[in-house]
């Protein structure tokens, strides 16, 4: 069973210190990822603002997002500017790169994405991923591959502006298979990867999962016959649960299960085959807040 493996970096301590772990980890195991950086401000902690939404503060609170995250991460841009990822933890950046994985842009500024996507006009969403792609093109040497919408957050404007930026696929939304996607009736050339499992935040604290029977749990929501693309976040299974991750390697591996970089999965699908349908948004379990999910298929709806 083949598992595409989708490593988001949101932060600068995730960027500085699960970067490097999860290189580790990988290399040990002979496994290629798709690793997907945020480079610009690290302003995360401006989402402290959302604890005044009573989803918010429960998900904090069932996650125990202080001791996961650190208050470095909680607090980062919320009184002062938040510092440079790129400008304080490139090294990190180019390790990955280095080691073979594949470099994708997740955003120049995580939380200003978020927050502020569903209004963003087309010059400023161009402007964002101007700088990301830049940033990462300075540090290691070649343009990004491919992009990842923090969050799963996406537009049709902003799928219009990643069409001027040549990505081999973007990752933007939750879905079920490789597609092509379809705005305002265009048929857009670069394909859409999603995310098809669930992450550790929308699992833990609900139905009796726990930090102990987590892999289990993950492990029964893959399916051999269907897409199976799993996303992590480098500060969750980079840092605090590395070991639980590490361990998901080795009973995965154990299992026959293979791990790539989602781009090898892009380049394996024929385009014939691939699905054209829509992005909507939609509410999931687990997680706050609307996300971008792909449309259901409609029969023989392919390209």
């Amino acid at each position: 069973m083949q598992i595409g493996l989708r490593i988001d970096v949101d932060t600068l301590r995730g960027t500085r210190l699960g970067v490097p772990e999860l290189c580790r980890i990988l290399k040990e195991n002979e496994i290629h990822a798709s690793f997907f950086f945020s480079v610009g401000p690290d302003n995360m902690g401006r989402h402290l603002w959302r604890l005044l939404r009573p989803a918010f503060l429960l998900k904090m609170m069932r996650t125990k997002a202080a001791s996961l995250y650190g208050w470095d991460i909680l607090l980062k841009g919320t009184f002062w500017p938040g510092p440079s990822i790129a400008g304080k933890a490139g090294q990190a950046i180019q390790q990955a790169a280095r080691d073979g994985h594949e470099i994708g842009l997740h955003a120049w500024d995580h939380h200003g994405w978020q927050a502020g996507i569903k209004d963003m006009p087309a010059s400023r969403l161009h402007s964002l991923l101007s700088q990301g792609t830049e940033a990462l093109r300075l540090l290691t040497g070649k343009n990004p591959t491919c992009s990842a919408a923090p969050a799963w957050r996406s537009t049709d404007a902003a799928l219009l502006e990643k069409e001027k930026f040549a990505f081999l696929y973007n990752s933007d939304c939750r879905g079920e298979s490789v597609f092509y996607p379809q705005v305002s009736g265009k048929i857009l050339q670069t394909p859409q990867v999603p995310t098809t499992l669930p992450t550790y935040d929308e699992l833990i604290g609900q139905q009796g999962v726990t930090e102990a029977n987590y892999n289990e749990h993950l492990f029964s929501a893959l399916h051999p016959d269907r897409l199976n693309i799993l996303t992590i976040h480098a500060e969750v299974e980079g840092i605090v649960h590395k070991a639980m991750f590490a361990d998901f390697i080795k009973i995965a591996k154990e299992r026959g299960c293979s791990f790539v970089p989602l781009g090898e999965i892009v380049r394996g699908e024929k385009k014939e085959n691939m699905v054209i349908t829509s992005i909507q948004e939609q509410i999931i379990p687990g997680r706050e807040g609307w996300i971008s999910v792909q449309h259901s298929i409609a029969p023989n709806h392919t390209r």
